[in-house]
């Protein structure tokens, strides 16, 4: 667990790479590198669980950089599973990571108004897709991430703790490919679905009236296992609407069963950490890539990345 004491710290359109997965597949459309790419992810058919589907698409915004290290984070922005923050935790948030030599993808995940499936099968989706385009798009396969912001993060987190390693006999190639985050990075998250949790969150996810068994499958620091991915928190001590209880959990279960995880106290900030910019705000994000850095899951950048 990390502790910032002081004020200033150290400053995917539906694409299936045929050679990825060898299967057929819709024709694919040349992606530029500076230009981000709006991409469908379930062909207008996005699913609910259980193999029913709905007439819907999901999109991503895929944000390559110049120059990649082949790494590659799916943002899932917050909102309390009421909407999407999506400028300053996802677009901006994808900018920053090409400035780093990683590719970011943007989800726009279906808000579930008490369908709780439905942000989960997203946000695997969206990795599976990443994964299965890892050639075209110079990734490697064994470095896609989560990353997200307070519902977001949560939504994060239920990627790192409930997710599935693909089925072999799936017609859809892309449903071959495990749906497991390489590491996670959540940032002022909520965690729980108990006695901490954010209320708004939880009903929008879960309804209003939640079972003791939804409660119990959505609260994630219950939900942590040998597998789970290393996981780094960021936390304002002083956030109101998500305290920090919500990543002490997280990080506590992470550290009994032996998961490479930190989590940065910040002293200040509150929720959004003084409108996503400052002092606090720089603090995760450098502690955050330093943390990749150690574990060897953000390498440099072929020639550096991106510099605007």
């Amino acid at each position: 667990m990390t502790e910032l004491l002081g004020s200033t710290p150290c400053a995917l359109l539906w694409v299936i790479a045929l050679t990825a997965v060898g299967a057929s597949a819709p024709a694919a459309v040349t992606l530029g590198k500076e230009e981000p790419q709006r991409i469908g992810l379930w062909n207008g058919r996005a699913a609910l669980g259980d193999g029913q589907v709905e007439a819907t698409e999901v999109r991503i915004t895929l944000y390559r950089p110049q120059r990649g290290n082949g790494a590659a984070i799916v943002i899932c922005p917050g909102g309390g599973y009421g909407g999407h923050a999506i400028q300053p935790e996802g677009h901006g948030i994808a900018k920053w990571l090409n400035s780093h030599g990683v590719t970011g993808v943007v989800l726009e995940y279906r808000l579930p108004a008490g369908r709780h499936r439905v942000p989960l099968l997203d946000a695997q989706r969206a990795i599976r897709t990443v994964r299965a385009n890892a050639r075209a798009w110079q990734l490697d396969p064994a470095r896609i991430g989560i990353m997200g912001f307070s519902a977001g993060g949560h939504l994060a987190a239920t990627a790192a703790t409930h997710f599935e390693d693909g089925s072999p006999n799936a017609t859809d190639p892309v449903e071959r490919l495990s749906a497991r985050p390489d590491f996670a990075i959540l940032v002022y998250p909520v965690i729980t679905m108990g006695a901490h949790t954010h209320q708004g969150s939880r009903n929008n996810l879960l309804g209003k009236d939640p079972s003791p068994e939804l409660i119990e499958l959505y609260s994630n620091e219950k939900q942590v296992t040998a597998r789970t991915p290393p996981t780094f928190l960021a936390h304002a001590e002083d956030d109101v609407p998500v305290p920090p209880i919500h990543s002490r959990l997280f990080y506590e279960a992470l550290q009994a069963r032996k998961i490479p995880s930190d989590w940065l106290r910040l002293p200040s900030g509150g929720h959004g950490l003084n409108g996503y910019k400052g002092p606090m705000w720089d603090a995760w994000q450098e502690k955050s890539l330093a943390w990749l850095r150690e574990l060897k899951l953000l390498s440099p950048a072929v020639g550096g990345g991106d510099t605007d």
